[in-house]
């Protein structure tokens, strides 16, 4: 059996693969093209792929043998999840192993923004640094302040239970409430989207996108954040109307933002790159070497199971 695999992937992953099927890896390490992909995967009886693949219909109308598309990656809005289900094909993700990693890199993001650490290294390194001052790079606490996690999911879950070392009050809205038990245990009270983004000190994203929260965060929610209040996303670009943050930000209506993904994903919305009061990263929330392989063990797992005749463990459709 054949299974395409669209980049490079952690070798542990591969090896597992290599070991019981024919393997084909993209030609060279870069995003391939939609025609690079549908050549690739015709013949092929398993898809390894990455969030930035968009696996559409007119890819999937060439695959006949495949029998899963296996996504190096949580998130699956890059799949037709219903054409490939119509078609008999598993989708699968790698859930819950990159649940911590990416609520360590949304703190990292949160301190960072708040004490201004990438515009201190910049301001240190470029020599303008000539000793102490009273009021240099002033920043804002995080201790004490009120975090706003929308999205009540395992990262939003994690990121909240961080909160607990830092003192902070911690609110949150997501699409259903947590069990009474877990509320306690996090220290998280349940509140209404408005009520959060007006108290919130930080507000912090992880929801998925899907229809219902494409521009969830758009000017009319923007306007209701505080003056000295940060957004952080490390959920999906789409979420956030970033035209609408790029004017809120030049016009310091909120503090500033720290976001490791974007809405036209890797080009950014014009403004944003100027900044001073954002942190930008390249959509490293699983970046743990750790992590990364350990959804390459995950994606391999259910690809095996799959070609195995099985229903996969993580299978989404």
């Amino acid at each position: 059996m054949k299974v395409f695999v669209t980049r490079q992937i952690p070798q542990k992953g591969l090896e597992m693969l290599k070991a019981r099927f024919e393997v084909k890896i993209g030609a060279s390490d870069r995003s391939l093209s939609k025609r690079e992909i549908y050549e690739g995967t015709k013949d092929a009886d398993a898809l390894v792929c990455l969030l930035s693949d968009a696996i559409d219909e007119k890819i999937l109308s060439g695959a006949k043998k495949l029998k899963i598309i296996a996504n190096y990656a949580v998130g699956y809005n890059n799949i037709n999840v219903e054409y490939a289900k119509e078609h008999g094909i598993f989708v699968t993700n790698t859930p819950g192993v990159l649940t911590e990693t990416t609520a360590d890199l949304t703190w990292a993001l949160m301190l960072s923004v708040a004490r201004r650490i990438v515009e201190a290294d910049k301001f240190t390194r470029s020599g303008k640094f000539k000793g102490w001052e009273p009021q240099l790079m002033l920043g804002s606490n995080i201790f004490g302040k009120t975090l706003g996690v929308i999205g009540a999911g395992r990262i939003g879950r994690a990121v909240m239970k961080r909160a607990i070392g830092f003192g902070m009050r911690v609110i949150y809205y997501s699409k259903s409430r947590l069990p009474l038990d877990i509320e306690s245990n996090l220290n998280a009270g349940y509140v209404s989207l408005e009520k959060l983004l007006k108290e919130a000190d930080f507000v912090s994203l992880h929801v998925p996108l899907t229809k219902d929260t494409y521009h969830m965060i758009g000017e009319d929610q923007l306007s209701l954040m505080k003056r000295t209040a940060y957004l952080i996303n490390t959920a999906r670009g789409p979420i956030v109307d970033e035209e609408a943050l790029v004017k809120f930000l030049k016009e310091k209506r909120i503090a500033g933002a720290a976001l490791d993904v974007f809405e036209n994903e890797p080009l950014l919305t014009p403004g944003l790159m100027e900044l001073d009061n954002v942190v930008i990263t390249p959509h490293i929330g699983s970046a743990s070497k750790e992590t990364r392989e350990k959804m390459s063990v995950i994606v391999a797992e259910n690809v095996i199971v799959a070609l195995e005749g099985k229903i996969p463990p993580n299978c989404v459709n």
